[in-house]
């Protein structure tokens, strides 16, 4: 038995929202359950692992997960059934070297002698090396985080993310994603891992450090499989963009513990002792931190380009294309009541 099981959920030929055990390019399809959120609450009031749950749920319907992708009926890999405000994304950055560099290097500093002092990005960096994998039991130094949004952001694997008029760039950010629920007497529990695209806007973070919160508020895709089960400690795969049918730049994506700075341990400790992150019954979802980015090697994206995560150990490559918004921005105004 392996370590670990991969599952989706997507719209079955009527629409319905289904959850399949990924085997190969078939999908074993829970006869039980129509979402990962109902199945979760069930492994918490049974006390049992997920895994469990999710494989005595299956029944014998079967479908081709590559037609499901053709006929673009793949969904997040989990969602709320009430409302996409009980699904919080957030997540913590300066966790891998790459990351560090790219920020690192929007920082001013003194042209005469820029390599004499430390910036505030490469401190937190530095300060995960020294104490951000703390033994079992023992609290860790704290984390960069940041809050991405609720799951009205969320885009489907193969759907569009799009990119608001008023952003001064957009890059893909690869990062391994946790994916949680809060049981009913606020204990957080881990349903899995998968991959998420943490759309960002640099060029408005460059402008100044302090702009960093309002350029992660932009889409976000997940998916389009959730690993269920122990992540490996070294993860890999690469992150390429695609523009007019061919591939226009590539790079190495390698992630799991052994490449951060940061236990997930300690980043989930940080992030769930806020009693506010505790409500029972809500979803959350933790990105772990980015690898790799395009933007720290001068590239630029266009509408149109395709962002493509392929890393092996979460099944079927993460595409979404990426659509720039076009006009002038609203200027908005308040009414007084």
């Amino acid at each position: 038995m392996s370590d670990y099981i991969r599952t989706i959920q997507f719209r079955d030929s009527a629409g319905k929202t289904r959850v399949g055990l990924v085997d190969g390019d078939t999908v074993r399809v829970s006869a039980d359950a129509t979402t990962v959120y109902a199945l979760a609450q069930d492994a918490i009031s049974k006390g049992t692992r997920l895994r469990s749950v999710i494989e005595a749920s299956l029944g014998t319907e079967q479908e081709s997960y590559d037609r499901i992708a053709t006929e673009n009926r793949l969904l997040p890999p989990v969602h709320h059934p009430d409302s996409d405000a009980r699904f919080l994304i957030t997540g913590t950055g300066l966790t891998h070297i790459g990351s560090a560099t790219t920020r690192n290097d929007m920082h001013d500093r003194p042209k005469d002698a820029p390599d004499l002092l430390m910036t505030d990005s490469m401190k937190l960096f530095v300060q995960g090396l020294e104490g951000g994998k703390p033994d079992p039991g023992q609290i860790g130094a704290m984390p960069e985080w940041f809050f991405k949004g609720d799951a009205s952001i969320l885009v489907s694997p193969g759907q569009p993310l799009s990119s608001p008029n008023f952003a001064r760039a957009c890059a893909e950010e690869p990062e391994i994603t946790g994916i949680y629920i809060v049981g009913p007497d606020g204990t957080p529990f881990r349903i899995g891992y998968t991959l998420a695209n943490d759309l960002s806007d640099h060029e408005t973070e460059r402008l100044n450090f302090m702009y960093v919160a309002p350029s992660k508020l932009r889409d976000c895709a997940m998916g389009p499989e959730l690993l269920i089960g122990e992540l490996p400690e070294t993860v890999e795969g690469h992150s390429r963009i695609w523009r007019d049918g061919k591939m226009f730049w590539e790079g190495v994506f390698e992630s799991g513990e052994a490449n951060m700075s940061y236990s997930i341990a300690n980043l989930e400790h940080h992030h769930f002792r806020h009693p506010t992150f505790r409500r029972p019954g809500d979803l959350h979802a933790h990105l772990f931190g980015c690898p790799v980015i395009s933007f720290g090697e001068g590239i630029r994206t266009q509408d149109g380009d395709v962002f493509e995560f392929d890393v092996p150990v979460f099944g079927h490559p993460l595409r979404n294309p990426v659509r720039f918004e076009t006009g002038a921005p609203r200027v908005f105004e308040v009414a007084a009541l």
